[in-house]
């Protein structure tokens, strides 16, 4: 299994991880906020379907380093909204992302036991286009691996520098 998301049709990344932990902890770390804000965005989820969702991004948590100058609008935090449309405690988790913007995706987890450990597919469609999903893969990838980080207990890689040489990897794996 690779760590690089692959374009599975236009628009859709999908990303597979053999997670170090069983899919209780792994599950938590999907639906509880302050989990949650250790690897990816903190903030409330109604868990159901049809519950809202409120990602509250702040990326100086994730990473000591100064923000990139081309997200420097995000620098103070930034909040996604959606609505989860699909809910299987342990099994899978999606929801739209986006609702507040132009164009409105949505990710899915799935999850399935590994023995101690848990095997996640993240799926996200309807990427506006080739530049998003350069970028949702990269902010992706990002995340999974402070994930990672996280369940196993170790000091977090750093989110920007990360970030950016993902970035640069996915601009020339992307059709």
């Amino acid at each position: 299994m690779s760590d690089f998301g692959v374009v599975t049709e236009p628009g859709t990344i999908r990303m597979e991880r053999l997670l170090p932990a069983p899919v209780e902890r792994v599950w938590s770390y999907l639906t509880d906020p302050q989990k949650r804000g250790t690897w990816l965005a903190g903030g409330p989820m109604d868990l159901r379907v049809g519950g809202n969702v409120e990602l509250q991004f702040d990326h100086t948590r994730l990473s000591a380093e100064p923000t990139p100058e081309r997200f420097r609008e995000y620098m103070n935090g930034h909040t996604a909204y959606g609505r989860i449309t699909a809910y299987e405690p342990l099994k899978l988790l999606s929801f739209t992302w986006g609702e507040n913007h132009t164009t409105v995706s949505e990710v899915s987890f799935a999850l399935t036991p590994r023995g101690n450990e848990t095997h996640l597919v993240l799926t996200q469609r309807r990427l506006a286009d080739r530049n998003e999903t350069v970028s949702v893969a990269s902010g992706w990838h990002t995340h999974l691996g402070i994930l990672d980080d996280q369940l196993r207990g170790r000091v977090p890689r750093l989110f920007w520098s990360t970030h950016t040489a993902l970035e640069a990897e996915y601009e020339r794996r992307v059709p």
